[in-house]
């Protein structure tokens, strides 16, 4: 008898199946697919596993997927292949990220078998205080008060990041990569569905800045899907990036023009200077690790709280064997729900800029830690009444949540060389600030941080410092197998990120899935207590069996946008989230 966990996803990818690449007349080689989807829609459209032998590249459109592959093809590196991608994204997917925003990297260097992390994190303005999203009341401000304008804007580190990284692990001319980029903005493209779809959802915020409506409302409208779209400031921006290096960027033009729009912003405006520009830097940061049955799971450490809420909830789970997890499904969806809620309360009070606060990753993922969190779910077999962080030594901080939105990007790569790379990119919110200066749109990445500085007299690890990067739940991730890379994987969606990731690890490795099944299946999640399923898929008919164990829930859209490598020997298996436009391409 199959475990019913198995059936799940085989009726769910019998509801979306569409006929195999073979059975289209679909070319061997090279090896691609795209699944273009509504960012809501009734049902989802079927993604084939993809396969390869010597490299292999995955984002969330296929223009930008194209561009890295074609860089793959010439002998390009991992890095070299993520800058063609991720300046094709923010041309082709502005809404999610790009040079106005900032990416967390997962990096694998095969020849000194290293594994290693970048922060580009935006950081704020050296003048902020954590007064920066009060009111003139001390009162915190509404949200999206705090978002559209230049007070919720940081420093830029995706061009930053671009050249330190590809400084260290290039291999092709710098200045190539960014070509097709160029060409696209000059010769325009065709406004993608998703794209189009997300314009007309947030045509209000998109009016109030002239550069920004005159973009994307043209007439007054508007972009509909198929319309080409040309972008000169955008090709310039990319053209100076390639000629000049991030220099011109922190230092020229356009660092200027971004602290005018931002500074100048009507009604709300921010605090960005050339001095915060000159001062940023990309930091390599040690991975934060945690077992998973044989496996490591490996991913980003403060400033983000990715890496170790997924270790974390993993690391539960791994004090349950796996038969435990696949006796009976509604138990399983019980721990990986309870897993995370406890996740999600330690991230609360502990996770923030590791500069500025002391974060306690290895205590979070120490396997004793992890086991006193586990016996709390071993009592029940009900939803947990109660879910607050556990205590580590030394550490006096107060919980507070903060809003982060699901927009955001993931770039998985690997190289010939055998090289990996892992990426989450963002400019948070979609569209961002919805300030543009110089052909792309600026983040709203400050209001990641907490809005309240303190609780009780208790200072909140993420409040709002100058100088300092806002926590983040992006969690690129690097799963090892006997020291070496198995599986490269991530995804956007804001705080939900970390369920993302979570249950595409969980179905993968439990319940052995291949890395397309396991992206496909349902999402089914909980952050703060409700548990969250996915509508129309078969995660919606659990709403009922986990409301009786004691479980607020809601069937809701839940729009991951995950893609995922895995490294075997006998090649690599690549996999897109069907919920977005993604494309995995390889040779």
């Amino acid at each position: 008898m199959k475990h019913p966990a198995i059936l799940l996803a085989a009726a769910f990818l019998a509801a979306c199946s569409t006929p195999k690449s073979s059975d289209t007349g679909t070319p061997a080689a090279p090896q691609g697919a795209d699944a273009t989807a509504p960012e809501r829609g009734s049902g989802l459209t079927r993604q084939e596993l993809i396969r390869a032998s010597r490299f292999m590249a995955a984002s969330a459109n296929p223009l930008a997927t194209e561009a890295g592959y074609e860089v793959l093809k010439q002998g390009g590196s991992a890095v070299d292949a993520m800058i063609a991608i991720q300046t094709v994204l923010g041309l082709v997917e502005p809404q999610s990220s790009g040079l106005g925003g900032g990416a967390y990297v997962v990096y694998w260097d095969n020849q000194a078998k290293k594994l290693t992390t970048f922060d580009a994190r935006e950081t704020a303005p050296k003048s902020a205080t954590p007064q920066l999203f009060m009111d003139a009341n001390g009162k915190p401000l509404e949200f999206m008060t705090a978002v559209v304008g230049g007070r919720s804007v940081g420093t830029p580190g995706v061009p930053l990041l671009l050249e330190d990284m590809h400084k260290r692990y290039g291999k092709l001319p710098w200045k190539g990569l960014f070509a097709r980029a160029e060409q696209l903005a000059t010769e325009g493209f065709a406004v993608s569905p998703r794209m189009a779809e997300s314009v007309k959802a947030n045509q209000e915020p998109l009016k109030r800045y002239p550069e920004t409506a005159a973009y994307f409302l043209p007439g007054g409208e508007p972009l509909a899907a198929g319309h080409l779209l040309k972008n000169p400031a955008y090709a310039a921006s990319v053209k100076l990036l390639a000629e000049q290096g991030s220099r011109a960027f922190y230092r020229g033009e356009p660092m200027r023009n971004i602290v005018k729009a931002v500074n100048g912003a009507a009604d709300n405006p921010g605090k960005l200077s050339a001095a915060d520009f000159a001062g940023y830097r990309v930091i390599e940061r040690t991975p934060v690790c945690g077992a998973y049955r044989e496996f490591e799971v490996c991913g980003m450490g403060g400033s983000s709280s990715g890496g170790i809420a997924v270790g974390q909830i993993v690391g539960i789970l791994n004090q349950f064997a796996p038969e435990q997890l696949k006796a009976d499904q509604l138990q399983t969806l019980r721990l990986l729900g309870d897993a995370s809620r406890l996740a999600f309360a330690d991230r609360d009070r502990y996770a923030a800029d590791p500069d500025f606060v002391k974060v306690p990753a290895q205590a979070l993922l120490s396997n004793a830690y992890l086991k006193q969190r586990a016996a709390l779910l071993k009592q029940t077999d009900q939803a947990l009444a109660e879910v607050s962080a556990g205590e580590v030594a030394g550490i006096k901080t107060a919980s507070a949540s903060a809003i982060e939105l699901p927009s955001t990007s993931h770039i998985v790569v690997v190289d010939a060389a055998g090289n990996v790379l892992s990426m989450t990119t963002s400019i948070e919110n979609a569209f961002g600030s919805t300030l543009m200066a110089n052909g792309y749109l600026l983040n709203n990445e400050l209001t990641d941080f907490s809005f309240e500085a303190e609780k009780n007299g208790v200072p909140v690890a993420n409040r709002v410092e100058g100088g300092k990067r806002p926590r983040s739940s992006m969690a690129p991730t690097i799963v090892l197998k006997d020291g070496k890379p198995y599986l490269a994987v991530g995804s956007p969606g804001g705080s939900r990120i970390i369920g993302y990731v979570a249950k595409t690890l969980v179905a993968h490795i439990d319940w052995g899935m291949d890395i397309q099944q396991a992206i496909s299946y349902p999402n089914l999640i909980n952050r703060f207590g409700t548990y969250e399923l996915e509508q129309n898929t078969p995660a919606a008919n659990f709403a009922g069996s986990l409301a009786g164990i004691g479980y607020k829930t809601e069937v809701r859209d839940l729009n991951s946008g995950v893609q995922g490598i895995v490294i075997t020997p006998e090649g690599l298996q690549g996999g897109a989230d069907p919920r977005r436009e993604g494309k995995v391409m390889g040779d």
